[in-house]
């Protein structure tokens, strides 16, 4: 492989999607998430973090709203409310009230990975569901970046903690979720330019194929399994969570902890 074909040190996650191969992590990430969200349905959706994507295009819900450390500097679409957080752990939303969590490669660059999965555990309805997009690190990309610890030359985002899917499975089966789906993508080996990942675009169709758990990124959606609960009917509450878009919310949060007690 050409040598001017791998990258250079990339410093954080939302940087590495305007570069080559997080366009094509991307343009295969929305892909799948516009097939995976499109038939979910409930009133109540949320995207935690990585604004510059929009995994809930697809989706139907009424009220959707979009979480992030500070507001976005980038234009967000109108549809989605921006939710001013402080941290991921600790989510402006009232219990049990969300029908869908979509989290893109939230949890691998996070201090407190359970924490954010506890709270988003918390938030969702009986049968919600949550959506967790992360690189693979059995995976050729996975491969390069553990060689770029050494030499320094990082081919994706830094301070990652790249989070198997057993792993994950194993996470998720603690907090009472189940595995509904999962697929994993980009085959094509760790290439810099457009020009190299076209000419590996064939290798999509067959690493579905042959190997399919040797993709470099990985979506996994899940359900929250309450026991001893059988639902007859929908069970969506109708009442918008309340949060004002594009606010901070620390003292909105203490006022309606108060208001539920």
């Amino acid at each position: 492989m050409n040598p001017d074909a791998l990258y250079q040190p990339i410093i954080s996650l939302a940087p590495w999607f305007d570069t080559p191969a997080g366009a094509y992590a991307h343009a295969w990430e929305q892909s799948r998430l516009d097939e995976l969200t499109a038939d979910i349905f409930g009133y109540n959706a949320v995207q935690i973090g990585l604004p510059m994507l929009d995994t809930l295009a697809a989706n139907r819900m009424p009220n959707r709203w979009i979480t992030d450390s500070k507001l976005p500097s980038d234009a967000v679409s109108a549809e989605r409310q921006v939710v001013v957080v402080h941290d991921f752990t600790e989510l402006p939303f009232a219990t049990q009230s969300l029908d869908l969590v979509v989290m893109p490669h939230v949890l691998e660059f996070s201090a407190e990975p359970h924490q954010v999965l506890r709270e988003v555990e918390r938030v969702l309805i009986p049968e919600g569901q949550v959506i967790i997009c992360g690189f693979n690190p059995i995976s050729m990309w996975g491969a390069r970046q553990s060689a770029g610890r050494m030499t320094g030359a990082h081919f994706l985002p830094l301070n990652g903690e790249f989070i198997s899917v057993p792993r994950l499975k194993d996470w998720l089966k603690l907090l009472n979720m189940e595995i509904n789906r999962g697929h994993f993508g980009c085959y094509a080996p760790p290439c810099a330019t457009d020009k190299w990942l076209r000419r590996f675009s064939f290798l999509e169709k067959a690493g579905n194929r042959w190997w399919p758990y040797l993709g470099a990124l990985y979506i996994v959606q899940a359900i929250k399994r309450v026991q001893g609960m059988r639902l007859i009917g929908p069970v969506w509450d109708k009442q918008r969570a309340v949060v004002p878009s594009a606010m901070p919310v620390t003292n909105r949060m203490k006022k309606q902890r108060d208001r539920h007690g």
